[in-house]
């Protein structure tokens, strides 16, 4: 059987390798093309395109490449027809997605949705395009099942958080600390600016400010391949470290970590890592977001609890003394006795046995 997998982002190339071993342990003369990154190289199949050159984001940042995205999605569907997958598997990257999910099923394929559309965060007119185009979708969050089920009348299925089974088949490197050359004798402070050109250029000269003001911590920076080095450089200029593509290996020794809103958000919960969750993009590009968007909260962790357990700094909140005075508070009194308590929860919430297996499952039978 023939597959076409497209993820846009780090996080789906992360869960897409997953859906990839899978399949070949069901089928090992399946054919599988994607679009993904070094995670899904490994696993196997033949890389179309790469995630390094499809992450933008924000309203402002997307109307810029609108041209390369416009040749990315007509190049797409071409690669579709001149492949013709018995099956097209989509891993978030919405905006793009969904474009590719309405065309494919008016041109016969067969369409599944493997972490679905944000929307009951924001754009939530998408509930047209997955109702009809999409064969069946797959959700990581159980609100999100009684989402679709109760407002929606739509029946979805979930398997658990793909995370969940990353990090409990994760074993840290008992040599980690020592092949990184860390300082032993202090905590350590991640931070984790994102994992897109854009993110990391807006987040991380605001989070090195930190260094300053908390000489007694040693701050690193978790940092991904899928960029170009170039953008670590402030971080480098401080004698920061950046330690690349080995984010749980440094969260399992973290004290603390500064997270860019997103997936990160979640894995420094399931680790433990008591957190601050930041945000910042253009001022068009939040301007414009934030007449759309209709949830209280941007971080996962408050997101899937219902209530503030980690702050947030957002846009014009998210400044040098701001961010000082939270880190202040979260290293004093019981603050991180209290986000630790409330973490406990969610690892319950979303877990579930063999979640890749049972989705993988589900689409090839």
């Amino acid at each position: 059987m023939k597959y076409y997998i497209i993820a846009g982002e780090a996080s789906g190339d992360l869960y897409g390798s997953k859906l990839i071993d899978e399949i070949f342990s069901i089928d090992k003369k399946a054919k599988i093309r994607f679009w993904g990154g070094d995670n899904m190289i490994k696993s196997g199949g033949y890389n179309v395109k790469h995630i390094k050159e499809l992450a933008f984001m924000g309203f402002y940042e997307v109307l810029k490449n609108i041209i390369t995205i416009v040749r990315n999605i007509n190049f797409c569907k071409n690669d579709i027809k001149e492949f013709n997958p018995d099956k097209i598997i989509y891993i978030d990257y919405p905006g793009f997605n969904l474009k590719i999910c309405k065309w494919a099923k008016n041109n016969g394929y067969k369409n599944y949705y493997y972490i679905s559309p944000q929307i009951w965060a924001w754009k939530e007119n998408r509930i047209k395009t997955i109702r009809n185009y999409i064969d069946k979708l797959f959700v990581i969050f159980p609100f999100e099942k009684e989402y679709y089920h109760e407002k929606h009348k739509m029946e979805v299925e979930f398997y658990g958080h793909p995370l969940i089974e990353q990090i409990d088949n994760f074993n840290s490197s008992n040599e980690f600390i020592k092949k990184n050359n860390i300082n032993k004798e202090r905590s350590i402070i991640t931070l984790l600016p994102g994992s897109r050109s854009q993110e990391i250029n807006s987040m991380l000269p605001i989070f090195l400010t930190l260094k300053k003001h908390f000489s007694n911590y040693e701050f690193i920076v978790a940092g991904v391949k899928n960029v170009n080095n170039s953008v670590y450089k402030p971080a480098l200029d401080l004698s920061v470290k950046v330690i690349y593509n080995q984010t749980y290996d440094l969260l399992s020794h973290s004290k603390i970590a500064i997270v860019t809103s997103g997936t990160a958000s979640l894995e420094c919960a399931l680790f433990n890592v008591p957190q601050i969750v930041c945000y910042k993009t253009s001022s068009i590009s939040y301007f414009i977001g934030k007449s759309f968007v209709n949830i209280s909260f941007i971080s996962l962790v408050n997101i899937i609890l219902k209530k503030a357990v980690v702050k947030e700094l957002i846009q014009n909140d998210l400044t040098e003394e701001k961010l000082k005075s939270e880190l202040s508070n979260l290293l004093s009194g019981n603050k991180i006795s209290n986000m630790l308590n409330a973490y406990s929860k969610i690892y319950s919430m979303l877990s579930r046995k063999e979640t890749s297996k049972k989705i993988v499952a589900s689409i090839v039978n």
